[in-house]
């Protein structure tokens, strides 16, 4: 499926009143889903979760690699930086540096840096969580893009945000990340919002690593999910639910 596809699929998808999960390969898949999201909503939150920030044009990237650009892409403000490239002539840039957050970054590029200071993306590295605690800094997220809960969210979460000992089978692991429990707590109280209407998981990749590696990654995102829907640590029990006696 293209890129173009992907959109137009979450719009339709959307348009029906369904939440969208998007399970992905690469970050790059998130130009589209959020490219979608924003024709039904257009004014949107973008909570990303990811050890990078993504938002490299395409001329400051060392890598070029199109999974570390998505966000210059959408945003209104960076398109001056942004040449025209042929194949995204679809592409209409849709949010705005103002209603993006960042959370659990830890390997920043000198141009993503200057970006992220010059407009002012509201930006929560591990030493922030370290320092404040998830619960902190996702309060002070929603302060800062979405104070009176009056906008729709996209969450995009990328695997490697959490430690590579939770999830080594991905394509650019960076240590000292989030703990498993730490990326569970953080969808759960983003899921509490009740204003989530777009969800993305990349970056996991079953080829790599070992069978142990690959059944630790996949585990991991399965939990991440399950807890953005619902699992929680404590057991539910039946209302009618009593001691069997002996």
């Amino acid at each position: 499926m293209t890129l173009v596809q992907i959109s137009d699929k979450v719009e339709e998808i959307l348009r029906c009143g369904q939440t969208v999960v998007t399970l992905g390969g690469d970050h790059s898949m998130s130009v589209a889903t959020i490219h979608g999201h924003a024709k039904v909503e257009n004014d949107l939150a973008i909570i990303w979760i990811d050890a990078h920030p993504d938002i490299n044009t395409p001329l400051t990237s060392a890598s070029g690699n199109i999974h570390g650009m998505p966000l210059s892409f959408l945003t209104k403000e960076l398109q001056p930086y942004v040449p025209k490239l042929p194949g995204f002539e679809w592409l209409k840039p849709c949010i705005s540096v103002k209603d993006i957050a960042f959370i659990g970054v830890r390997d920043i590029d000198k141009a993503e840096r200057y970006i992220i200071d010059k407009y002012n993306i509201t930006t929560f590295t591990m030493r922030d969580i370290d320092k404040l605690g998830m619960e902190c800094v996702l309060e002070r997220t929603i302060e800062a893009i979405n104070p009176t809960l009056n906008k729709k969210i996209h969450m995009s979460f990328d695997i490697d945000s959490l430690d590579p000992a939770f999830a080594p089978s991905t394509g650019t692991p960076v240590p000292y990340g989030l703990s498993l429990r730490e990326g569970m707590f953080l969808v759960e109280e983003i899921a509490l919002t009740n204003k989530v209407t777009g969800i993305d998981l990349v970056e996991i990749n079953p080829d790599l690593g070992s069978q142990r590696d690959q059944f630790t990654t996949i585990s991991a995102a399965a939990e991440v999910l399950y807890a953005f829907f619902g699992k929680r640590t404590k057991t539910q029990l039946p209302s009618d639910y009593v001691l069997p006696k002996p």
